[in-house]
Parts: structure tokens; C-alpha cells; sequence
């Protein structure tokens, strides 16, 4: 408990303001209400992120290090990497239109993520030990998949002004669009930087396995190498020109959901719990 509040209470709340965030945002474009948009947008959603990290910080001190348990604290922390990465890179790329995306790819993930009480089994105890070597692998590889589904959200916006350009319908959504050139740019730098993180994340964990000969957990290896490999390949192809700039953006998007999918890999050994009290998102506060 920090300041009176559970930490899923204020995981909760961070919740319904990137809820918020997303509705007005939303309301905003529709209106062509372009700066009003993106001002509040950037700060909505920046207060929720403060709300969510004093979450993350509240249930930190309870493992004595970083939250990254069980399925509920893996997408909770891929959730905070997006938006630290929308806050803090977001506006140099001057969409307007991403902060209202990523809010709603925050509220989409937390309102999953608290639905299920079952995500949340974890055990309250340090998982990674006295090491903190592991505990950076295992945070960069999560801010990294951060980065990669704020890569799909560009991806999305891409293959939208495709279709604007080809149907020739430049209304709604079209105005608050870079070039398509401009996104596919974007795209490719996002996924660039996605890779480095994940790579540096592999081989930290490399090092310390090697020098402490300690046992890997063969499923959670081969679901983060998978990724790597996945988005590696990507890469390689689209520098090679040998995809096309609307396939790579269909598979920036298949492989995040891929990579989500495989977080369950990623907790697999965590010993289970009992589930917290909270029964669904509506006990959240009570």
C-alpha cells in the first residue's frame, strides 16, 4: 500500500484516465480539434503514467525488486514502456495522433490485464533473487516489446493513409497523419530500436548464464529468441527491400500480437497463488 491505495487501485485509476484519454482525444479528431488534442493528450496521459508508476512502485516494494511475476505485471510493464516511450520520444515524431493511440492501447491492455484476477497469481517474493543483472534482462526485454507495440500502432496509421490515399478519402483522420512516407520512417526506427534494446537484453542475460552456470528456463529463452529472431528477420527483409512497405507493416502487427501472446511463456514458472480479492475491474476501488 502507498498513499492510503493498493497498487492495483492505483494501476486502476491510471486505467480509466488513459480511458478518458482515449474518449477525448478521439472526440478531439473527430471535431478537428488538432492542438487541443494533442496538448491534453500528452498530459493525460503522462499523469496516468505517474498514477501507474506509483503502482509499479508500490508493488515493487513488496518483492524488494522489479514487478515481472505473472501475466497481470508483464503487460502492466509493457504498458508503462509504450508510454515512456510515447512521452518521452513521441512528440519528436510530431504525430499527433499517436498519443491518442497509445492511450488507448494502455486502457485496451489494463482493462485486459485487470479483468482477469487469475493474471495476477504471482507470489509477493523477489523473483530474480539478489541478481541484478537478470532483473535488467528481464526489464529491457519487456521496455522493448513496449517499443514494438508502439511500432505496431504506427503500423496501423500507415496501412490507414494507404487506404485514405488509394480510396482517395482525405477527410477524418487523413489531416492528423504524417506522409506515408514519413511513417514508414518512423516504423522502421521504431523496430530498429525495439531490436537493439531486446539484443542488449539477451545479452546481458548471455553473460550472467554463462558466468554463473546457472539452468535457463528453456520455454522463456525460446519465446524471447522467437521474438528476436522474428523482428530480426523483419528488419533484414525490409532493409533488403524484399517487403513491401504495407506487408511489413501487416507483420510488424501479426508479430506484436505474436510477442503478447507469448508473455504467457515468459511467466510460465512462476508459482501460483492465491488470487487477490479483487473478483473484476468494478472491485477494483472498494
Amino acid at each position: 500500500m502507498l498513499f492510503g491505495l493498493e497498487d492495483r487501485q492505483w494501476i486502476f485509476i491510471a486505467t480509466v484516465v488513459f480511458a478518458i484519454t482515449f474518449i477525448l482525444g478521439t472526440y478531439s479528431v473527430l471535431k478537428l480539434q488538432r492542438k487541443t488534442a494533442s496538448v491534453y493528450t500528452l498530459g493525460l496521459v503522462t499523469f496516468g503514467w505517474v498514477l501507474q508508476t506509483i503502482g509499479l512502485y508500490a508493488r515493487g516494494l513488496e518483492y524488494g525488486g522489479c514487478p515481472l511475476a505473472n501475466n497481470f505485471e508483464l503487460v502492466q510493464f509493457t504498458v508503462w514502456s509504450a508510454i515512456v516511450l510515447y512521452i518521452f520520444v513521441g512528440p519528436a515524431f510530431r504525430v499527433s495522433l499517436l498519443g491518442v493511440l497509445t492511450s488507448g492501447f494502455a486502457a485496451a491492455l489494463s482493462i485486459l490485464s485487470l479483468t482477469f484476477p487469475g493474471w495476477d497469481s504471482g507470489s509477493r517474493e523477489a523473483i530474480f533473487g539478489d541478481n541484478p543483472w537478470i532483473e535488467t534482462h528481464a526489464a529491457l526485454a519487456l521496455f522493448s516489446y513496449g517499443v514494438f507495440g508502439i511500432q505496431a500502432l504506427i503500423s496501423g496509421m500507415y496501412l490507414s493513409q494507404s487506404r485514405s490515399l488509394k480510396t482517395k478519402e482525405l477527410g477524418g483522420l487523413f489531416r492528423f497523419m504524417p506522409s506515408i512516407v514519413e511513417l514508414l520512417r518512423i516504423n522502421q526506427r521504431l523496430l530498429l530500436i525495439g531490436l537493439v534494446i531486446l539484443t542488449v537484453s539477451l545479452g546481458i542475460g548471455r553473460v550472467h548464464w554463462a558466468d554463473e552456470n546457472t539452468t535457463v528456463d528453456a520455454l522463456k529463452l525460446t519465446a524471447t529468441i522467437a521474438v528476436w529472431v522474428a523482428y530480426g528477420i523483419i528488419y533484414f527483409l525490409r532493409v533488403r527491400k524484399v517487403l513491401s512497405s504495407k506487408r511489413f507493416a501487416w507483420t510488424s502487427i501479426a508479430v506484436f500480437a505474436i510477442a503478447l501472446l507469448s508473455l504467457e511463456a515468459v511467466s510460465s514458472d512462476t508459482p501460483p497463488t492465491e488470487p487477490p480479492a479483487a473478483t473484476s475491474i468494478e472491485n477494483e476501488l472498494r
